[in-house]
């Protein structure tokens, strides 16, 4: 199923509506906005490399969508993140979706992090996903019309694996930012909500899951198989969407039933 299949119900329908994703460039980024671009929203996609973005702007319009590239780095100073948004607001006119998708990893034993491993990613996964949702949440409400911000968690903010100590934290401080910026925006009509991934498929892994130590942790996963990008698409359009109207605060963990897997 994918983000097509899922639009066919009115409620998912996102036509009139403006997205901004970041970390578009590539993998799940490149994914959520195509699948957005299908079910009708404008999307303004947000990266670093800017050959990147021509590419997916290109594919989106060949395949009937409306798409605009933005420069961005989010680990930038707020003012750079507040100029961006400013931006991207100008593309098409409006903002209604915001999907904090940009992130980073250093997979390390936690004695061998260093200061700059920590920095990294702490400044991409939840300084740039504040002040990216602040910058967009202040458009939001001047403007009145609400919108919706998804933030990209993943399982690793709910349980523990090694090596990967600042993205852990990154992820489980995002999940309770989306909590506590839900209760501070649900008066202004701005719906904040999460997605939390489990192991998802990309070219980037593919190596590793082929190896014994990833096909072991497969074997750990209650259906027994990695997810597909495509497998996201339902959560992503529900919180896009006015089908999730009375959800805020919420997070949708879509992991083949790893977070209630035995230990």
């Amino acid at each position: 199923m994918d983000g097509r299949d899922v639009a066919m119900n009115g409620a998912f329908d996102l036509a009139g509506k403006v997205a901004l994703v970041t970390g578009a460039s590539s993998g799940l980024g490149r994914h959520f906005a195509q699948t957005l671009a299908r079910a009708g929203a404008s999307v303004v996609v947000a990266a670093r490399r800017a050959s990147l973005l021509e590419a997916l702007v290109a594919d989106i319009v060949a395949a009937g969508g409306q798409a605009a590239p933005l420069i961005l780095d989010v680990s930038s100073d707020a003012e750079s993140v507040e100029r961006a948004v400013a931006e991207a607001r100008q593309c098409f006119g409006r903002l209604d979706i915001l999907i904090n998708n940009s992130g980073v990893t250093v997979s390390k034993p936690v004695l061998d992090q260093t200061q700059s491993d920590w920095d990294t990613v702490i400044d991409t996964n939840l300084r740039g996903a504040f002040f990216m949702s602040q910058s967009v949440a202040r458009y939001m409400r001047s403007a009145g019309h609400g919108g919706r911000i998804v933030n990209v968690a993943s399982i690793l903010g709910l349980r523990q694996a090694g090596m990967v100590a600042p993205y852990a934290a990154s992820k489980a401080a995002l999940i309770q930012l989306t909590k506590t910026m839900a209760l501070e925006l649900a008066r202004y009509s701005i719906r904040v909500n999460a997605i939390a991934p489990g192991y998802i498929a990309s070219d980037l892994n593919s190596a590793f899951f082929e190896t014994d130590a990833g096909q072991a942790l497969v074997r750990r996963i209650p259906q027994r198989h990695l997810g597909e990008p495509a497998d996201l698409d339902g959560a992503l359009l529900l919180l896009c969407s006015d089908a999730s109207r009375f959800m805020t605060g919420s997070v949708i963990t879509v992991d083949g039933g790893h977070v209630v897997s035995t230990l």
